[in-house]
Protein backbone atom coordinates (compact mmCIF):
# COMPACT_ATOMS: atom_id res chain seq x y z
CA UNK A 1 0.00 0.00 0.00
CA UNK A 2 1.08 3.58 -0.47
CA UNK A 3 2.83 5.37 2.34
CA UNK A 4 0.67 7.83 4.27
CA UNK A 5 2.30 10.48 6.40
CA UNK A 6 0.40 11.68 9.49
CA UNK A 7 -0.80 15.26 9.09
CA UNK A 8 -0.28 17.84 11.80
CA UNK A 9 -3.11 19.25 13.91
CA UNK A 10 -5.89 17.03 12.57
CA UNK A 11 -5.52 18.64 9.14
CA UNK A 12 -6.62 15.56 7.26
CA UNK A 13 -9.92 15.33 9.14
CA UNK A 14 -10.55 19.01 8.51
CA UNK A 15 -9.72 18.61 4.83
CA UNK A 16 -12.19 15.74 4.44
CA UNK A 17 -14.91 17.74 6.20
CA UNK A 18 -14.24 20.73 3.99
CA UNK A 19 -14.46 18.52 0.93
CA UNK A 20 -17.83 17.14 1.96
CA UNK A 21 -19.30 20.57 2.69
CA UNK A 22 -17.98 22.08 -0.52
CA UNK A 23 -20.29 20.10 -2.74
CA UNK A 24 -23.50 20.75 -0.88
CA UNK A 25 -24.03 23.46 -3.51
CA UNK A 26 -26.02 22.43 -6.60
CA UNK A 27 -23.87 20.82 -9.28
CA UNK A 28 -25.80 22.60 -11.98
CA UNK A 29 -24.59 26.07 -11.09
CA UNK A 30 -23.70 27.88 -14.29
CA UNK A 31 -20.11 28.59 -15.19
CA UNK A 32 -19.00 32.18 -14.65
CA UNK A 33 -16.40 33.88 -16.85
CA UNK A 34 -12.85 33.38 -15.66
CA UNK A 35 -11.46 36.20 -13.49
CA UNK A 36 -9.38 38.00 -16.11
CA UNK A 37 -6.72 39.49 -13.80
CA UNK A 38 -6.06 36.17 -12.06
CA UNK A 39 -6.04 34.34 -15.36
CA UNK A 40 -3.45 36.72 -16.77
CA UNK A 41 -1.16 36.07 -13.81
CA UNK A 42 -1.66 32.32 -14.17
CA UNK A 43 -0.91 32.46 -17.89
CA UNK A 44 2.25 34.46 -17.17
CA UNK A 45 3.34 31.85 -14.64
CA UNK A 46 2.78 29.00 -17.09
CA UNK A 47 4.71 30.90 -19.76
CA UNK A 48 7.78 30.77 -17.51
CA UNK A 49 8.05 27.07 -18.42
CA UNK A 50 9.42 28.18 -21.77
CA UNK A 51 8.20 27.94 -25.36
CA UNK A 52 6.72 24.90 -27.02
CA UNK A 53 4.59 23.43 -24.24
CA UNK A 54 0.83 23.41 -24.72
CA UNK A 55 -1.11 24.03 -21.49
CA UNK A 56 -4.75 23.50 -20.55
CA UNK A 57 -6.17 24.47 -17.17
CA UNK A 58 -9.64 24.84 -15.69
CA UNK A 59 -10.32 25.68 -12.04
CA UNK A 60 -13.91 25.85 -10.78
CA UNK A 61 -15.33 27.18 -7.53
CA UNK A 62 -17.84 25.37 -5.34
CA UNK A 63 -20.78 26.75 -7.32
CA UNK A 64 -19.26 25.69 -10.63
CA UNK A 65 -18.08 29.15 -11.68
CA UNK A 66 -14.79 28.95 -13.55
CA UNK A 67 -12.00 30.97 -11.95
CA UNK A 68 -9.48 30.11 -14.65
CA UNK A 69 -10.10 28.64 -18.10
CA UNK A 70 -7.09 28.16 -20.36
CA UNK A 71 -7.77 26.10 -23.50
CA UNK A 72 -10.69 24.56 -21.58
CA UNK A 73 -12.14 22.50 -24.43
CA UNK A 74 -8.89 21.57 -26.15
CA UNK A 75 -8.09 17.88 -26.00
CA UNK A 76 -4.92 16.70 -24.24
CA UNK A 77 -3.18 13.40 -23.61
CA UNK A 78 -4.19 12.76 -19.98
CA UNK A 79 -1.55 10.10 -19.19
CA UNK A 80 -2.36 8.50 -15.83
CA UNK A 81 -5.30 10.84 -15.27
CA UNK A 82 -6.98 8.06 -17.25
CA UNK A 83 -6.97 6.00 -14.06
CA UNK A 84 -9.50 8.45 -12.62
CA UNK A 85 -12.03 7.30 -15.22
CA UNK A 86 -11.33 3.63 -14.54
CA UNK A 87 -11.44 3.74 -10.74
CA UNK A 88 -14.50 5.98 -10.66
CA UNK A 89 -16.25 3.57 -13.03
CA UNK A 90 -15.55 0.78 -10.52
CA UNK A 91 -17.36 2.71 -7.79
CA UNK A 92 -20.12 3.52 -10.29
CA UNK A 93 -20.71 -0.03 -11.59
CA UNK A 94 -19.35 -2.63 -9.15
CA UNK A 95 -20.77 -3.76 -5.83
CA UNK A 96 -19.08 -5.27 -2.80
CA UNK A 97 -15.85 -3.31 -3.16
CA UNK A 98 -15.31 -3.57 0.59
CA UNK A 99 -15.76 -7.37 0.68
CA UNK A 100 -13.28 -10.16 -0.19
CA UNK A 101 -12.97 -10.55 -3.93
CA UNK A 102 -14.55 -14.00 -4.24
CA UNK A 103 -15.08 -13.65 -7.99
CA UNK A 104 -11.54 -12.68 -8.89
CA UNK A 105 -9.33 -15.25 -7.19
CA UNK A 106 -7.09 -17.72 -8.97
CA UNK A 107 -7.73 -21.45 -8.69
CA UNK A 108 -5.96 -24.71 -9.43
CA UNK A 109 -7.38 -28.00 -10.69
CA UNK A 110 -6.24 -31.33 -12.08
CA UNK A 111 -7.18 -32.55 -15.55
CA UNK A 112 -6.96 -36.32 -15.90
CA UNK A 113 -5.98 -38.00 -19.17
CA UNK A 114 -6.90 -41.64 -18.62
CA UNK A 115 -4.39 -43.59 -16.55
CA UNK A 116 -1.49 -41.16 -16.87
CA UNK A 117 -0.51 -38.35 -14.55
CA UNK A 118 -2.91 -35.40 -14.58
CA UNK A 119 -2.18 -31.91 -15.85
CA UNK A 120 -2.20 -29.04 -13.39
CA UNK A 121 -4.25 -26.06 -14.59
CA UNK A 122 -3.75 -22.70 -12.91
CA UNK A 123 -6.67 -20.45 -13.84
CA UNK A 124 -6.84 -16.69 -13.34
CA UNK A 125 -9.94 -14.52 -13.11
CA UNK A 126 -8.44 -11.05 -13.15
CA UNK A 127 -6.83 -10.90 -9.69
CA UNK A 128 -4.12 -8.23 -9.64
CA UNK A 129 -2.50 -9.27 -6.35
CA UNK A 130 -1.61 -12.96 -6.64
CA UNK A 131 1.86 -13.38 -5.12
CA UNK A 132 4.66 -15.93 -5.07
CA UNK A 133 6.81 -13.95 -2.65
CA UNK A 134 8.51 -15.95 0.08
CA UNK A 135 6.88 -13.78 2.74
CA UNK A 136 3.38 -13.88 1.20
CA UNK A 137 0.61 -14.17 3.80
CA UNK A 138 -2.55 -13.69 1.70
CA UNK A 139 -3.52 -14.41 -1.91
CA UNK A 140 -0.51 -16.71 -2.22
CA UNK A 141 0.38 -19.02 -5.11
CA UNK A 142 2.04 -21.28 -2.53
CA UNK A 143 -1.40 -22.18 -1.12
CA UNK A 144 -2.42 -23.53 -4.52
CA UNK A 145 0.85 -25.46 -4.82
CA UNK A 146 0.16 -26.97 -1.37
CA UNK A 147 -3.27 -28.16 -2.57
CA UNK A 148 -1.74 -29.95 -5.55
CA UNK A 149 1.04 -31.51 -3.47
CA UNK A 150 -1.53 -32.82 -1.00
CA UNK A 151 -3.40 -34.65 -3.79
CA UNK A 152 -0.69 -36.10 -6.06
CA UNK A 153 3.06 -36.60 -6.25
CA UNK A 154 3.31 -36.70 -10.06
CA UNK A 155 1.81 -34.40 -12.68
CA UNK A 156 2.28 -34.00 -16.39
CA UNK A 157 1.95 -30.45 -17.81
CA UNK A 158 1.57 -27.27 -15.76
CA UNK A 159 -0.79 -24.98 -17.68
CA UNK A 160 -1.54 -21.31 -17.15
CA UNK A 161 -5.10 -20.50 -18.22
CA UNK A 162 -5.95 -16.80 -18.64
CA UNK A 163 -8.94 -17.30 -20.96
CA UNK A 164 -11.25 -15.50 -18.50
CA UNK A 165 -10.32 -12.37 -20.51
CA UNK A 166 -9.53 -12.19 -24.23
CA UNK A 167 -5.83 -12.23 -25.05
CA UNK A 168 -5.31 -8.46 -25.26
CA UNK A 169 -2.03 -7.98 -23.45
CA UNK A 170 -1.42 -4.40 -24.56
CA UNK A 171 -3.88 -1.65 -25.33
CA UNK A 172 -3.96 0.27 -28.62
CA UNK A 173 -1.63 3.24 -28.63
CA UNK A 174 0.89 2.08 -26.02
CA UNK A 175 4.47 2.87 -27.04
CA UNK A 176 6.38 -0.28 -27.94
CA UNK A 177 9.47 0.87 -26.00
CA UNK A 178 7.52 0.52 -22.74
CA UNK A 179 6.90 -3.21 -23.25
CA UNK A 180 10.15 -4.47 -21.65
CA UNK A 181 9.57 -2.34 -18.56
CA UNK A 182 7.26 -2.70 -15.59
CA UNK A 183 5.26 0.29 -16.89
CA UNK A 184 4.25 -1.68 -19.98
CA UNK A 185 4.11 -5.21 -18.65
CA UNK A 186 1.39 -7.32 -20.29
CA UNK A 187 -2.15 -7.63 -18.93
CA UNK A 188 -3.60 -11.09 -18.35
CA UNK A 189 -6.42 -12.65 -16.36
CA UNK A 190 -3.66 -14.76 -14.78
CA UNK A 191 -1.20 -12.26 -13.32
CA UNK A 192 1.48 -12.91 -10.71
CA UNK A 193 3.85 -10.64 -8.78
CA UNK A 194 2.63 -7.60 -10.76
CA UNK A 195 3.92 -9.38 -13.87
CA UNK A 196 7.41 -8.18 -13.06
CA UNK A 197 10.83 -9.73 -12.52
CA UNK A 198 13.58 -7.95 -10.59
CA UNK A 199 17.11 -7.98 -11.99
CA UNK A 200 19.64 -7.05 -9.33
CA UNK A 201 22.86 -5.62 -10.75
CA UNK A 202 25.97 -5.38 -8.54
CA UNK A 203 29.31 -3.86 -9.49
CA UNK A 204 32.33 -6.09 -10.14
CA UNK A 205 35.92 -4.93 -10.60
CA UNK A 206 36.35 -1.93 -12.95
CA UNK A 207 36.43 -3.03 -16.56
CA UNK A 208 34.41 -6.18 -15.94
CA UNK A 209 30.75 -7.01 -16.46
CA UNK A 210 28.63 -6.47 -13.34
CA UNK A 211 27.25 -9.36 -11.33
CA UNK A 212 23.62 -10.32 -11.94
CA UNK A 213 20.91 -11.89 -9.82
CA UNK A 214 17.78 -12.87 -11.78
CA UNK A 215 15.45 -15.89 -11.83
CA UNK A 216 16.17 -18.11 -14.83
CA UNK A 217 13.06 -17.05 -16.73
CA UNK A 218 15.08 -14.66 -18.93
CA UNK A 219 18.54 -15.08 -20.44
CA UNK A 220 20.70 -11.98 -20.03
CA UNK A 221 23.08 -10.70 -22.70
CA UNK A 222 25.26 -8.75 -20.27
CA UNK A 223 27.01 -5.92 -22.11
CA UNK A 224 27.23 -3.57 -19.13
CA UNK A 225 30.59 -2.57 -17.68
CA UNK A 226 31.76 -1.70 -14.18
CA UNK A 227 33.53 1.67 -14.14
CA UNK A 228 35.39 3.66 -11.46
CA UNK A 229 33.35 5.90 -9.17
CA UNK A 230 29.81 5.64 -7.85
CA UNK A 231 27.67 6.85 -10.80
CA UNK A 232 25.57 4.37 -12.76
CA UNK A 233 23.74 4.54 -16.08
CA UNK A 234 22.23 1.14 -16.85
CA UNK A 235 19.74 0.35 -19.58
CA UNK A 236 18.00 -2.76 -20.87
CA UNK A 237 15.94 -3.91 -23.83
CA UNK A 238 14.15 -7.03 -24.98
CA UNK A 239 12.21 -7.90 -28.12
CA UNK A 240 8.45 -8.33 -27.55
CA UNK A 241 7.72 -11.94 -26.58
CA UNK A 242 11.47 -12.56 -26.46
CA UNK A 243 13.38 -14.23 -23.64
CA UNK A 244 16.81 -12.62 -24.16
CA UNK A 245 17.35 -9.41 -22.20
CA UNK A 246 20.17 -7.12 -23.28
CA UNK A 247 21.77 -5.18 -20.43
CA UNK A 248 23.84 -2.14 -21.41
CA UNK A 249 25.48 0.87 -19.81
CA UNK A 250 27.71 1.29 -16.79
CA UNK A 251 27.64 0.83 -13.02
CA UNK A 252 30.11 2.48 -10.68
CA UNK A 253 32.50 0.28 -8.73
CA UNK A 254 31.50 2.13 -5.53
CA UNK A 255 27.78 2.18 -6.38
CA UNK A 256 25.10 0.37 -4.44
CA UNK A 257 23.52 -2.61 -6.24
CA UNK A 258 20.72 -1.50 -8.55
CA UNK A 259 17.39 -3.27 -9.04
CA UNK A 260 15.80 -3.14 -12.50
CA UNK A 261 12.14 -4.15 -12.76
CA UNK A 262 11.39 -6.05 -15.95
CA UNK A 263 8.05 -6.61 -17.65
CA UNK A 264 6.55 -10.03 -18.49
CA UNK A 265 5.03 -10.54 -21.96
CA UNK A 266 3.07 -13.75 -21.30
CA UNK A 267 1.95 -13.58 -17.66
CA UNK A 268 0.02 -16.88 -17.86
CA UNK A 269 3.17 -18.68 -18.95
CA UNK A 270 5.22 -16.99 -16.23
CA UNK A 271 2.67 -17.92 -13.54
CA UNK A 272 2.63 -21.57 -14.68
CA UNK A 273 6.46 -21.58 -14.80
CA UNK A 274 6.57 -20.26 -11.27
CA UNK A 275 3.99 -22.82 -10.09
CA UNK A 276 6.09 -25.61 -11.56
CA UNK A 277 9.04 -24.54 -9.40
CA UNK A 278 6.85 -24.38 -6.31
CA UNK A 279 5.51 -27.88 -7.00
CA UNK A 280 8.98 -29.32 -7.48
CA UNK A 281 10.09 -27.70 -4.23
CA UNK A 282 7.27 -29.66 -2.56
CA UNK A 283 8.41 -32.98 -4.00
CA UNK A 284 5.93 -33.12 -6.88
CA UNK A 285 7.47 -34.60 -10.03
CA UNK A 286 6.58 -32.69 -13.21
CA UNK A 287 7.01 -34.91 -16.29
CA UNK A 288 5.68 -32.53 -18.92
CA UNK A 289 6.04 -28.92 -20.04
CA UNK A 290 4.81 -25.49 -19.06
CA UNK A 291 1.87 -24.51 -21.27
CA UNK A 292 -0.73 -21.77 -21.69
CA UNK A 293 -4.36 -21.39 -22.70
CA UNK A 294 -5.34 -18.04 -24.20
CA UNK A 295 -8.68 -16.88 -25.59
CA UNK A 296 -8.26 -15.15 -28.97
CA UNK A 297 -9.46 -11.52 -28.90
CA UNK A 298 -11.97 -12.17 -31.70
CA UNK A 299 -15.60 -13.44 -31.75
CA UNK A 300 -16.02 -17.19 -31.56
CA UNK A 301 -17.64 -17.22 -35.02
CA UNK A 302 -14.56 -15.64 -36.63
CA UNK A 303 -13.38 -17.93 -39.48
CA UNK A 304 -9.80 -17.92 -38.21
CA UNK A 305 -11.03 -19.46 -34.98
CA UNK A 306 -13.94 -21.49 -36.34
CA UNK A 307 -11.75 -23.30 -38.86
CA UNK A 308 -8.95 -23.99 -36.43
CA UNK A 309 -8.46 -27.32 -34.72
CA UNK A 310 -8.57 -26.73 -30.97
CA UNK A 311 -6.42 -28.95 -28.83
CA UNK A 312 -8.39 -31.77 -27.16
CA UNK A 313 -9.17 -31.34 -23.48
CA UNK A 314 -10.54 -33.69 -20.87
CA UNK A 315 -13.80 -32.85 -19.10
CA UNK A 316 -13.46 -29.79 -16.90
CA UNK A 317 -12.93 -30.71 -13.26
CA UNK A 318 -13.78 -28.82 -10.09
CA UNK A 319 -10.97 -26.71 -8.56
CA UNK A 320 -8.81 -28.31 -5.89
CA UNK A 321 -8.46 -24.91 -4.26
CA UNK A 322 -9.41 -21.28 -4.94
CA UNK A 323 -8.14 -18.05 -3.46
CA UNK A 324 -10.21 -15.11 -2.19
CA UNK A 325 -8.17 -11.92 -2.66
CA UNK A 326 -8.63 -8.92 -0.36
CA UNK A 327 -11.38 -6.37 -1.16
CA UNK A 328 -10.99 -4.42 -4.38
CA UNK A 329 -11.33 -1.13 -2.50
CA UNK A 330 -7.75 -1.40 -1.27
CA UNK A 331 -6.54 -2.03 -4.81
CA UNK A 332 -8.36 1.06 -6.10
CA UNK A 333 -6.36 3.07 -3.58
CA UNK A 334 -3.14 1.45 -4.78
CA UNK A 335 -4.03 2.25 -8.40
CA UNK A 336 -4.53 5.94 -7.78
CA UNK A 337 -1.99 6.55 -5.01
CA UNK A 338 0.88 4.71 -6.72
CA UNK A 339 -0.38 4.98 -10.34
CA UNK A 340 -0.23 1.20 -10.82
CA UNK A 341 -0.71 0.51 -14.55
CA UNK A 342 -1.27 -3.25 -14.53
CA UNK A 343 -3.86 -3.14 -11.76
CA UNK A 344 -5.76 -0.41 -13.59
CA UNK A 345 -5.78 -2.41 -16.84
CA UNK A 346 -7.04 -5.48 -14.99
CA UNK A 347 -9.75 -3.36 -13.37
CA UNK A 348 -10.88 -2.15 -16.81
CA UNK A 349 -11.22 -5.74 -17.97
CA UNK A 350 -13.07 -6.65 -14.77
CA UNK A 351 -15.54 -3.91 -15.68
CA UNK A 352 -15.72 -5.47 -19.13
CA UNK A 353 -17.04 -8.70 -17.64
CA UNK A 354 -20.20 -6.75 -16.80
CA UNK A 355 -20.69 -6.44 -20.57
CA UNK A 356 -19.78 -10.04 -21.31
CA UNK A 357 -16.30 -10.74 -22.65
CA UNK A 358 -13.96 -8.82 -20.39
CA UNK A 359 -12.39 -7.10 -23.39
CA UNK A 360 -10.94 -3.60 -23.47
CA UNK A 361 -13.90 -2.43 -25.54
CA UNK A 362 -16.40 -3.87 -23.05
CA UNK A 363 -14.63 -2.20 -20.16
CA UNK A 364 -14.63 1.14 -21.94
CA UNK A 365 -18.37 0.72 -22.57
CA UNK A 366 -18.92 0.74 -18.80
CA UNK A 367 -16.70 3.81 -18.43
CA UNK A 368 -18.69 5.51 -21.17
CA UNK A 369 -21.96 4.87 -19.33
CA UNK A 370 -20.53 6.63 -16.29
CA UNK A 371 -19.25 9.60 -18.32
CA UNK A 372 -22.61 9.99 -20.01
CA UNK A 373 -24.36 9.87 -16.63
CA UNK A 374 -22.10 12.73 -15.56
CA UNK A 375 -23.22 14.82 -18.53
CA UNK A 376 -19.73 15.19 -19.97
CA UNK A 377 -19.78 16.14 -23.67
CA UNK A 378 -18.63 13.38 -25.99
CA UNK A 379 -16.11 15.70 -27.62
CA UNK A 380 -14.38 16.12 -24.29
CA UNK A 381 -12.81 12.66 -24.07
CA UNK A 382 -11.56 9.61 -25.91
CA UNK A 383 -10.17 6.52 -24.19
CA UNK A 384 -8.27 3.48 -25.43
CA UNK A 385 -7.12 1.90 -22.19
CA UNK A 386 -7.58 1.91 -18.43
CA UNK A 387 -4.18 3.14 -17.25
CA UNK A 388 -3.16 6.06 -19.46
CA UNK A 389 -0.25 4.35 -21.18
CA UNK A 390 -2.00 4.79 -24.53
CA UNK A 391 -1.17 7.94 -26.48
CA UNK A 392 -4.61 7.65 -28.11
CA UNK A 393 -6.36 8.85 -24.92
CA UNK A 394 -7.67 12.42 -24.86
CA UNK A 395 -9.38 14.60 -22.25
CA UNK A 396 -10.37 18.26 -22.12
CA UNK A 397 -9.80 20.15 -18.84
CA UNK A 398 -13.38 21.44 -18.68
CA UNK A 399 -14.77 17.95 -19.24
CA UNK A 400 -12.56 16.51 -16.50
CA UNK A 401 -13.67 19.20 -14.06
CA UNK A 402 -17.30 18.45 -14.88
CA UNK A 403 -16.71 14.76 -14.22
CA UNK A 404 -14.89 15.47 -10.94
CA UNK A 405 -17.70 17.71 -9.70
CA UNK A 406 -20.25 15.03 -10.59
CA UNK A 407 -18.22 12.37 -8.76
CA UNK A 408 -18.07 14.58 -5.67
CA UNK A 409 -21.87 14.60 -5.54
CA UNK A 410 -22.23 10.80 -5.67
CA UNK A 411 -22.77 8.76 -2.48
CA UNK A 412 -19.40 7.14 -3.17
CA UNK A 413 -17.67 10.41 -4.07
CA UNK A 414 -15.81 10.88 -0.78
CA UNK A 415 -14.63 7.25 -0.77
CA UNK A 416 -13.28 7.67 -4.30
CA UNK A 417 -11.64 10.99 -3.43
CA UNK A 418 -9.80 9.24 -0.57
CA UNK A 419 -8.00 7.04 -3.13
CA UNK A 420 -6.21 10.07 -4.63
CA UNK A 421 -2.68 11.09 -3.65
CA UNK A 422 -2.43 13.91 -1.11
CA UNK A 423 0.02 16.71 -1.78
CA UNK A 424 3.19 16.41 0.31
CA UNK A 425 1.80 13.35 2.11
CA UNK A 426 1.60 10.17 0.06
CA UNK A 427 1.58 8.39 -3.27
CA UNK A 428 2.86 10.14 -6.37
CA UNK A 429 2.38 13.53 -4.67
CA UNK A 430 4.59 12.59 -1.73
CA UNK A 431 7.32 15.05 -2.75
CA UNK A 432 5.14 17.68 -4.40
CA UNK A 433 3.61 20.63 -2.53
CA UNK A 434 5.52 19.67 0.62
CA UNK A 435 6.21 22.77 2.70
CA UNK A 436 3.68 24.85 0.71
CA UNK A 437 0.20 26.13 1.51
CA UNK A 438 -1.24 23.11 -0.33
CA UNK A 439 0.52 20.45 1.71
CA UNK A 440 -2.24 18.13 2.88
CA UNK A 441 -4.81 20.31 1.09
CA UNK A 442 -4.62 19.06 -2.50
CA UNK A 443 -6.07 15.67 -3.51
CA UNK A 444 -5.20 14.87 -7.10
CA UNK A 445 -4.11 12.27 -9.64
CA UNK A 446 -0.84 12.78 -11.41
CA UNK A 447 0.01 11.81 -14.98
CA UNK A 448 3.36 11.47 -16.71
CA UNK A 449 3.98 10.13 -20.20
CA UNK A 450 5.99 11.07 -23.29
CA UNK A 451 6.21 14.90 -23.21
CA UNK A 452 3.09 14.96 -21.01
CA UNK A 453 2.31 16.07 -17.46
CA UNK A 454 -1.14 16.08 -15.87
CA UNK A 455 -2.71 16.84 -12.50
CA UNK A 456 -6.45 16.84 -11.77
CA UNK A 457 -8.48 16.77 -8.58
CA UNK A 458 -9.49 18.99 -5.69
CA UNK A 459 -7.69 21.58 -3.57
CA UNK A 460 -8.64 23.60 -0.52
CA UNK A 461 -7.97 27.28 -1.15
CA UNK A 462 -6.79 29.87 1.36
CA UNK A 463 -10.41 30.77 2.19
CA UNK A 464 -11.23 27.15 3.01
CA UNK A 465 -13.28 26.70 -0.15
CA UNK A 466 -12.77 23.52 -2.19
CA UNK A 467 -11.82 24.14 -5.80
CA UNK A 468 -11.97 21.53 -8.56
CA UNK A 469 -9.25 21.65 -11.19
CA UNK A 470 -7.72 19.91 -14.16
CA UNK A 471 -4.31 20.85 -15.54
CA UNK A 472 -2.50 19.42 -18.58
CA UNK A 473 0.82 20.08 -20.27
CA UNK A 474 1.39 18.39 -23.62
CA UNK A 475 4.21 18.62 -26.15
CA UNK A 476 6.59 19.50 -23.33
CA UNK A 477 9.82 20.81 -24.80
CA UNK A 478 13.12 19.39 -23.59
CA UNK A 479 14.29 21.30 -20.55
CA UNK A 480 10.85 22.77 -19.87
CA UNK A 481 9.74 23.05 -16.24
CA UNK A 482 6.11 22.35 -17.13
CA UNK A 483 5.26 20.38 -13.98
CA UNK A 484 6.76 23.06 -11.75
CA UNK A 485 4.77 25.69 -13.65
CA UNK A 486 1.52 23.79 -13.08
CA UNK A 487 2.25 23.51 -9.36
CA UNK A 488 3.09 27.21 -9.13
CA UNK A 489 -0.10 28.17 -10.98
CA UNK A 490 -2.23 26.09 -8.59
CA UNK A 491 -0.52 27.62 -5.56
CA UNK A 492 -1.20 31.09 -6.97
CA UNK A 493 -4.89 30.30 -7.54
CA UNK A 494 -5.29 28.76 -4.08
CA UNK A 495 -3.66 31.81 -2.46
CA UNK A 496 -6.04 34.23 -4.15
CA UNK A 497 -9.28 32.33 -3.40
Amino acid sequence: MARVRRMRGGGLRAAILAFGLAFAAPLGAQDAPAHSALQQRVEARLAEAGPGTRFGLVVAAEDGAELVAIAPDSRFIPASNTKMFTTAAAFFALTGLDRPDLEGGASVRLEAWGRGAPDVVLEGRGDARLSSAADCVTDCLAALADAVAARTRTVRDVIGDDSWFPDQRWSPGMSWNNIPTRSGTATSALSLDDNELVLRVSPARPGRAPLLDLPLYYEVDNRAVTVPGSASALGFDRAPNGFVLRLTGTIGYAAEPESLRLGIDDPAHFAAWRLRHLLEARGVRVTGKVGVRHRPPVPSDDPAVRNGAPAPRPPRSEPLASLAPPPLAADLTLINKDSQNLHSELLLRRLGKLEGSGSIADGLAVVRRMIEAAGVPRAGWDLSDGSGMSTYNRAAPRSMVRLLRWIAGRPWGEAWRSTLPIGGVDGTLDDRFRGTALEGRIFAKTGTLNATSALSGYMIARSGRTLTFSAYANDIAEGSAATDAIDAALLLIAAEN
